[in-house]
């Protein structure tokens, strides 16, 4: 166990942080799921900016590269605009 005051408060951070980046990780995965998921084109051209900022948000914080939240992008708009 730590002994130092300030070690002992960046382990309280670490945890924290660690369980909304989670949080937020997961949260956008589900979102890429349900929006794969949809038929409509009307209803997923509407969702789909949705999923694009929370995307943006885990690269720009680093949860994820910014090439794979590029890819994941490329491949939900790809979907969408195939959808009849």
């Amino acid at each position: 166990m730590a002994h130092h005051k300030s070690a002992l408060k960046r382990i309280r951070q670490n945890e924290k942080r660690r369980l909304q980046n989670r949080y937020y990780k997961k949260s956008a995965r589900t979102a890429i799921k349900n929006l794969r998921e949809l038929k409509e084109k009307s209803e997923a051209q509407t969702y789909l900016p949705k999923v694009v900022s929370m995307v943006d948000r885990l690269a720009k914080s680093g949860n994820i590269h910014r090439n794979k939240a590029a890819n994941i992008k490329s491949s939900l708009m790809r979907h969408v605009n195939g959808l009849a």
